[in-house]
């Protein structure tokens, strides 16, 4: 254990005690998650790849860290932690190891003792911003510049083509940065799921659907995929997309995009059909969100942010295009719009008798 420092952007300083800080200086966007539990699906989802996370609930660790199956990814995808009460002796029947041991063979470093309280209200009033961990004896001239987005979608992209289940309906899963959970909700239906890097080229290719998966970063900084997309949208077979993919949805179909002050992250995100008006909690990681004005009229909103009114769903009035800006697959979270699943899937039998 260290002492040690999270300088903002606007100047504010929290002290720490640091563990696993093994370099002089970690710098990265620093953002808030309000989650009560979920962290070891939170800390391995890929759209947090690049950024120094915070947990507002002031409790971490309690329950240890289980088996890898629960993951989203292979690894923990954050540069760093940062809580207020690091719990070292944990309590449940699947604990295999504390979550400190987890983050320390993988060289994640980890903040305890900050206030979060007093530290999420910073980022909430001023908006996310880039912070530096730093040991507090050390002296550092030039900190080191968070990394582009779309190196961090090619970070955590799949490098390769792979393929899970046997089923009748064939998925093109294009990973941005893929939660595994979205690949087990597609596995509880008659699907082969093809996933591809982010920049693959599918314009080409047979397929009875696609999926546009979850991932970090600005979507704008995503061109290539923008213009396959663009190309994919001037067929009829059926679009869902997720996170970051319904961004880019949006982009390729003519919309904009905007960051939000400080992001929507946690479990608990309220979410209204505009349809029925019915309500439903989401669980959601995102920094950006689409332009109400943008959206092009053959293009209508499914699903609006109950906190700031901000776009959460999309669809074409035509065509069988569709994106959440949350996550039906959850893993942390509620699985209350889970049945997003099952429409899109429904879509592609559709499309694929009609052929």
């Amino acid at each position: 254990m260290n002492s040690a420092t999270l300088i903002l952007d606007n100047g504010s300083h929290f002290n720490a005690v640091a563990h696993n800080l093994a370099h002089e200086l970690i710098s990265g966007e620093v953002v808030f998650n309000t989650g009560m539990t979920g962290y070891e699906e939170t800390l391995t989802d890929p759209s947090y790849a690049g950024q120094i996370l915070v947990f507002t609930y002031p409790l971490l660790g309690n329950y240890g860290v289980s088996t890898a199956q629960s993951w989203e990814s292979a690894q923990i995808q954050v540069k760093a932690v940062i809580c207020c009460n690091l719990i070292h002796e944990t309590a449940h029947h699947d604990c295999e190891h504390s979550l400190l041991d987890c983050l320390h063979k993988q060289d994640i470093p980890i903040l305890s003792g900050i206030d979060t309280r007093e530290l999420t209200k910073v980022l909430r009033d001023n908006g996310t911003m880039n912070g530096q961990i730093k040991l507090t004896s050390t002296v550092v001239a030039t900190p080191p510049q968070p990394t582009p987005a779309e190196s961090l979608v090619a970070q955590v992209s799949t490098k390769e083509i792979s393929y899970h289940g046997t089923g009748k309906y064939q998925i093109l899963l294009v990973d941005f940065g893929a939660k595994q959970n979205i690949i087990r909700s597609l596995l509880n239906f008659d699907v082969t799921i093809k996933q591809v890097p982010f920049d693959y080229d599918y314009s080409h290719e047979q397929y009875d659907g696609i999926l546009l998966s979850n991932g970090p970063g600005d979507p704008k900084d995503c061109s290539q995929s923008i213009a396959i997309l663009k190309a994919a949208l001037e067929n009829d077979i059926p679009i869902f997309g997720i996170c970051l993919g319904s961004q880019l949805l949006g982009l390729a179909a003519g919309a904009d995009t905007y960051k939000l002050k400080f992001g929507h992250r946690g479990q608990n995100q309220p979410v209204q059909d505009t349809q029925n008006l019915r309500c439903y909690l989401s669980s959601q990681n995102h920094g950006y969100a689409l332009c109400h004005n943008s959206l092009p009229d053959d293009w209508q909103i499914t699903f609006t942010h109950l906190h700031d009114n901000s776009i959460a769903g999309i669809k074409h009035k035509n065509k069988p295009f569709s994106a959440v800006q949350f996550h039906p697959e959850a893993a942390a979270g509620p699985h209350d719009t889970a049945f997003l699943f099952n429409d899109f899937i429904q879509q592609v039998i559709m499309g694929a008798q009609q052929k």
